[in-house]
């Protein structure tokens, strides 16, 4: 079942392709995208079996495929407690982001831009899916050439720069964990996840592989001096492009410190918490801080992903049950509400206006009561309100927070008032504030169908979880227990 998650995609873009070849008619572009979405529906729907026929009272992984022949490495595929929810993201993410670019990626673009979306999709999945380091690393950098394009042919006016920017950055911080996992197979002779997991390192050993593996993964959060490829990658890039890198690739480095940190070194990481807890709180008040004063929209809804990537990732160094389970929490819910914010502003109010300065909407209200709705119950889960998913994820990433170091507690806890300000005086500025901008007066209409539904499964995943969080708490239990390291 594991490798049927990663070959429909492929399967996919045989079909596309083979579609293409027969001209380039408006009927056949619909078909391409046609069969794109079909395509993505399917692997939801497999994931979706995945996860009611995963058994959660187990740590082992399970759907475990193992390919020999392939290479030097073996391909070696499995499911755990803590990969299921990404992958199930993933799944539901990628039919939204071909929805969300339906109408206006142009005729002669449409094969490319949907091959690139279906191959994102088997390498994201792949991510989450393999059981070697050596591997991990491979699909962790090949996710770089396809957003590299999407970015770079379907941006808006600065795509070149900002594509350019976001690949050498994250490919240079990458190459210091590609140096970690050479190491650690050269130690043990493999990369195989398991075999490593039962490995015990030198503690010296341990702080330079620390060393590595974390720098990779403070570029792809990303943390306080490290964040300058995503504002530049958010902004320019096309919403589906923003959507995918919001959702699921600021979520890679989470997953990555489950996978790598927490299991491989548990001393470093656990002595060295308190840097990274720096780290952390720096990032969330300075980009709160820089959230409050911007006016571009997209800006404003990158800065804010920043913060809560920073609040995820104390919680994930927590070495707390409820921390881990509350920075996986708060990096799921991250991934609904960011991903509607930015159909929000990058997709019903940047296609209707062709700006995103938030200085000329005023009073939307007035012309799109349903999409002021919408905005708001997305905007209340941004800031972390009581009943939505995203306050579950960062009230839990605190208090683990606490345990460990209440000073810095405290401090962290700010980005509750700070998400709050940023996004409500957001939200009051665009929907009331005044009489809309005579800029307006035509071509401003409320959301279509299209659009209503994708903000409706982020409004309903949001607050569904918020009010029962079962679904996704339960499951978690077992697997995270395992990542807790015992000092005695």
């Amino acid at each position: 079942m594991s490798l049927i998650l990663l070959l429909i995609p492929l399967i996919g873009i045989s079909f596309v392709v083979f579609e293409a070849n027969y001209g380039l008619s408006l009927i056949n572009n619909l078909r391409i995208k046609s069969i794109a979405l079909v395509t993505t529906i399917i692997n939801l729907i497999i994931s979706l079996i995945m996860f009611i026929l995963f058994d959660f009272s187990s740590k082992q992984f399970q759907f475990i495929e193992e390919h020999y022949q392939i290479s030097y490495f073996d391909l070696y595929l499995g499911v755990d407690g803590l990969s299921i929810y990404f992958i199930l993201l993933t799944t539901i993410i990628m039919p939204i982001s071909i929805l969300s670019n339906w109408d206006n990626i142009q005729s002669q673009n449409v094969l490319s831009f949907v091959v690139i979306i279906l191959l994102l999709e088997t390498l994201l999945l792949a991510v989450f899916l393999v059981l070697d380091i050596l591997l991990f690393y491979i699909f962790f950098e090949s996710i770089l050439p396809p957003l590299f394009l999407l970015i770079g042919l379907f941006g808006s006016s600065n795509k070149v720069r900002a594509s350019f920017y976001f690949f050498l950055y994250t490919l240079f911080g990458s190459l210091f964990m590609l140096l970690s996992v050479i190491t650690m197979s050269s130690i043990m002779g493999t990369t195989d996840f398991d075999a490593l997991t039962k490995a015990n390192f030198k503690y010296v050993t341990q702080l330079f592989l620390f060393y590595g593996i974390f720098i990779a993964f403070a570029v792809k959060t990303p943390t306080i001096f490290l964040n300058t490829w995503l504002l530049r990658a958010h902004v320019e890039s096309p919403l589906s492009g923003s959507i995918i890198l919001a959702a699921i690739v600021l979520k890679l480095s989470l997953y990555g410190i489950f996978r790598l940190i927490l299991p491989l070194l548990p001393k470093a990481s656990l002595n060295y918490t308190y840097i990274v807890y720096v780290i952390g709180v720096i990032t969330i008040i300075y980009a709160s801080f820089s959230t409050l004063r911007t006016i571009d929209i997209k800006e404003l809804i990158a800065y804010s992903s920043v913060s809560h990537a920073a609040v995820y990732l104390i919680g994930a160094f927590s070495n707390t049950i409820q921390g881990i389970e509350g920075a996986i929490a708060l990096g799921l819910a991250h991934g609904f509400v960011s991903s509607g914010l930015f159909i929000c502003a990058g997709g019903i109010l940047y296609d209707r206006s062709h700006t995103r300065l938030i200085t000329y909407y005023r009073g939307m209200a007035q012309m799109m009561p349903l999409f002021s709705v919408l905005f708001f119950i997305l905007a209340l889960g941004n800031s972390g309100t009581p009943l939505t998913l995203n306050f579950l994820g960062e009230f839990m990433s605190i208090s683990g927070v606490f345990e460990r170091m209440p000073i810095l507690g405290v401090l962290a806890s700010s980005s509750i008032i700070l998400s709050a300000a940023y996004t409500i005086f957001m939200y009051n500025r665009i929907v009331f504030g005044g009489t809309y901008s005579v800029y307006f007066i035509e071509n401003i209409g409320d959301v279509t169908k299209r659009e209503f539904s994708m903000l409706l499964i982020f409004v309903i995943f949001t607050v569904l979880f918020g009010i029962y969080p079962a679904p996704i708490l339960d499951g978690l239990h077992y697997s995270v227990s395992s990542l807790i390291y015992n000092i005695n």
